[in-house]
């Protein structure tokens, strides 16, 4: 058996060990980076204390960091005193998908007013100083084959030169579902080639391209340059592949807190143009607040290639 030796360094050998482990520490340490960015909140985390208490979840969710806000539609006039009292700032919203598709049978308990239309909804984004539009989600009763997916990114187009127009960025907010093969195609693989590059964005969520299988980092590096937002939320260690939304709760985990490699997600999103993120927690253990707060806090701590 060879035992490690422990006697002592002589003093000059001890002085030069000394500076090349410090030499090779700033090494290290120059070669990684922080996450710079404004941290950013999606309020769809904390939709069950929000309502009931603004002020207090507002001023909660700035005391924790957090600088920008991805907001919902009702968001805008609701909120908007206590986002400029917090200083937290609204850039995206959240907006339903028949104000695109024109197609309200599965959203007609969320629907605005009859006269809301998706020049209504630029509008009011643009007043309130947002800088995205993003489309969110396909209902299960929506979704049909390849000729649907083909329909709706060439609706995405249309309004996301609307947007453009507006001074405004459409996205499309990625789930898992779109990566189940329909006839051997993807649904995302067809978004992904028929939407326009100029016009629509991507919103990738790095929890539910895991879930689908698929390497967060390498998709950011695979469509670099288009994709301006992400939400950054953890999965549970050995969650299997699953293509729908119905995932056990325990399946979300804040960041830093689960399976996923965010160093390298991280370093992906920097090298490929992400410009703003936001963290989210679809479900959280307990009390959402706590969840943010342990997700900003592996943000503040974290380095990166």
């Amino acid at each position: 058996m060879t035992l490690l030796n422990t006697s002592p360094i002589p003093g000059a050998t001890r002085r030069a060990f000394l500076g090349s482990a410090t030499s090779a520490g700033s090494l290290l340490a120059a070669g990684r980076r922080r996450f710079t960015k404004p941290l950013g909140a999606q309020l769809y985390t904390v939709r069950d204390v929000l309502p009931k208490q603004p002020r207090e979840t507002l001023k909660a969710i700035a005391a924790l960091g957090f600088k920008e806000l991805e907001i919902g539609r009702a968001d805008i006039s609701a909120h908007a005193a206590l986002f400029r009292e917090f200083k937290l700032r609204p850039v995206s919203s959240h907006f339903e998908t028949a104000l695109v598709t024109g197609d309200w049978t599965e959203w007609g308990r969320n629907r605005p007013p009859n006269d809301y239309t998706w020049d209504s909804a630029l509008d009011e984004a643009k007043k309130a100083g947002l800088r995205y539009a993003t489309i969110p989600y396909i209902r299960p009763k929506e979704r049909g084959g390849l000729d649907y997916y083909r329909g709706f990114a060439d609706k995405m187009n249309a309004a996301g030169e609307r947007a453009r127009a507006a001074g405004l960025k459409l996205c499309y907010h990625n789930h898992a579902f779109e990566f189940a093969p329909i006839g051997g195609v993807r649904p995302f693989d067809l978004l992904m080639e028929r939407f326009d590059k100029t016009n629509v964005g991507i919103e990738m969520d790095v929890f539910w391209i895991s879930m689908a299988g698929e390497d967060p980092a390498a998709m950011l590096s695979k469509y670099r340059g288009r994709v301006p937002l992400v939400h950054l939320k953890d999965k549970l260690r050995g969650a299997p592949v699953r293509f729908s939304e119905d995932v056990p709760h325990e399946t979300f985990r804040e960041v830093g807190n689960g399976s996923l490699d965010f160093p390298g997600i991280l370093a992906a999103a920097a090298d490929s143009g992400v410009e703003h993120y936001f963290v989210e927690q679809d479900r959280c253990p307990g009390d959402p607040l706590a969840s943010l707060r342990m997700s900003a806090d592996y943000m503040r701590k974290v380095r990166f290639r």
